[in-house]
């Protein structure tokens, strides 16, 4: 066993948790956590980001308790919606620099002494982990709604290495990067010091970690190897339990026949005796002690079939128990009716222009910063005002031909966090009955009391979710989906869904992803390279 499983650096003792409105997230959950570097998976809904709060301190634990090792360093979920932050605040470092530009403006307050403490080379560290993490050293003063997706998370990331935190939480690090910041991620990591904790549904980035922990159904569990490993071990022990399974249902079936059986043969004994006795064959008092002879025979018999079929189903119930259900998202997409000659919308770079028309699926490629998600959100906001939309690299322009566009953006905040989950559902699809809506929303695999929660409370996943059924199932169906980033957040059964819904959508995409596998399956007709200069190529 590796060293750095046997010391915990965090412990987690009989740990629930629960919402205001009384709805259970995680419920007596105890485990712990190594010392190395941890992937943390489990589906959509699991609780994972709730147990990672928990862990930093933002959430107090409802009963139980969280023990971990001093300083812990949280990069968030949603952190890219908080637009007003300063790179500085990002990396953790705008008070002491505050102190430090105060110092050396001439404020001799010894507060900002204070504040500087030793660390009078703020500056230049902070210029160092930026440039680690391959971003511009002169954007302390930046604002985060400036930044790109990626920009963000690894401004934060490289903030929380320069503090160096005994224990750090990276909740779904990779969402919004590139192809080179991803390269860039997995460089930091592999270099990690200090106990580091990732929950990711990025297939690489896990393979990078020194063990795998899996929450599920509050029962959180830690094996010695990457997930790749793990994932071998439970499709191994899944394997074993459906055929467990089977066997204990034939086993059932088996002495259900046998009592059925036995029952038979009872009945036939007690016809014959009656028989017999009726016919005066033998002496009444013979036969009245070979009826009861009869009777307690049966009687044993019967208890001792009653008893092996009870034992077979008690065996049944443990096996099927340890068989995992699959319950994934269902998504049925109406016909938006678009007809395959259709022109849905133009994209180009004023040199060069694309038409997407009727069932194409078109992806819009490049690295973070050149304007992909300026370039979309113009697209959609631009039919409006029947203006083409311009990126934020020059030239690069689109423009909507239909009214009828569903937009996912890569920071899904255009759901209203005080509102329920089905009066968010609801503005987008007022015509529906609620009572459809509700059946709708349960293809999603948010059902029951989870309808009525506020979205402010809901997971990055269970979040995503919502935000898609409101734009899948808009009334009336979008013509043109343009969907940025769409995969972050996403377990690995609710992707293969998602495909699958998209494989069979009959309007048009126009997708934003650094996820090639996922751009292979959802079978691309056309890729478009945004270049920085505003140039597009066809990739």
């Amino acid at each position: 066993m590796p060293a750095h499983t046997l010391i915990p650096s965090v412990l987690l003792d009989r740990v629930t948790f629960a919402w205001p409105d009384g709805s259970v997230a995680l419920a007596d959950v105890t485990g712990a956590f190594g010392t190395g570097r941890t992937g943390l998976v489990g589906r959509n809904g699991s609780g994972k980001s709730t147990l990672l709060r928990l862990i930093a301190g933002e959430l107090a634990p409802t009963a139980g308790e969280v023990a971990t090792a001093s300083e812990v360093a949280y990069l968030p979920q949603r952190l890219t919606l908080d637009v007003r932050r300063s790179v500085a605040e990002l990396l953790g470092v705008a008070e002491t620099l505050a102190a430090l530009r105060a110092i050396e403006s001439g404020d001799a307050d010894p507060r900002h002494f204070d504040a500087v403490g030793d660390d009078w080379d703020i500056e230049a560290r902070a210029h160092a982990a930026l440039a680690e993490a391959g971003l511009q050293t002169d954007m302390l003063d930046r604002r985060v709604g400036e930044l790109s997706g990626g920009e963000a998370v690894l401004t934060a990331i490289a903030g929380i290495r320069l503090r160096g935190p005994s224990v750090a939480l990276l909740d779904e690090p990779t969402n919004n990067l590139d192809r080179d910041a991803r390269a860039r991620l997995a460089d930091m990591v592999r270099g990690w010091r200090g106990a580091l904790i990732v929950v990711s549904h990025d297939l690489a980035l896990l393979e990078l970690m020194d063990d795998t922990a899996e929450l599920y159904e509050n029962r959180l569990s830690v094996f010695g190897g990457p997930y790749s490993q793990w994932r071998e071990r439970l499709d191994a022990e899944q394997d074993a339990a459906r055929q467990a399974q089977r066997a204990a249902a034939q086993l059932v079936k088996r002495e259900k026949r046998d009592r059925i059986e036995a029952e038979v043969k009872i009945a036939k004994r007690r016809a014959v005796g009656h028989k017999a006795q009726v016919e005066k064959r033998v002496p009444g008092i013979v036969a009245g002690g070979r009826k009861r002879a009869a009777e307690v025979s049966a009687g044993k018999m019967r208890t001792e079939m009653r008893d092996r079929e009870t034992t077979a189903r008690a065996t049944l119930d443990a096996a099927e128990r340890n068989v995992r259900e699959v319950d994934a998202i269902r998504i049925d997409l109406p016909d938006p009716g678009v007809p395959a000659g259709r022109r849905i919308a133009t994209i180009g770079d004023g040199r060069h222009s694309w038409v997407i028309q009727g069932p194409e699926r078109v992806a819009l490629i490049g690295p973070n910063g050149v304007g992909k998600t300026t370039l979309l959100e113009r697209l959609v906001g631009g039919w409006s005002t029947g203006a083409a939309a311009a990126g934020a690299a020059a030239g690069a322009a689109a423009d909507a031909h239909t009214d009828r566009i569903g937009y996912l953006p890569q920071r899904v905040d255009s759901l209203d966090d005080a509102a329920s989950v089905i009066e968010n559902v609801r503005s987008a699809a007022s015509a529906v009955p609620v009572g459809e809506l509700r059946n709708r929303l349960a293809r999603f695999r948010i059902r029951g009391d989870a309808v009525d929660r506020p979205v402010s409370t809901l997971s990055g996943g269970e979040r995503f979710r919502v935000a898609l059924a409101r734009l899948l199932l808009a009334d009336p169906p979008p013509q043109l989906l343009v969907l940025d980033e769409p995969t972050n957040n996403l377990d690995l059964d609710t992707v293969d869904r998602f495909v699958e819904a998209l494989s069979a959508y009959r309007g048009a995409v126009l997708i934003v992803s650094h996820d090639d596998a996922f751009l292979d399956r959802l079978g691309i007709d056309l890729r478009l390279e945004l270049s920085a200069d505003g140039s597009m190529t066809a990739a």
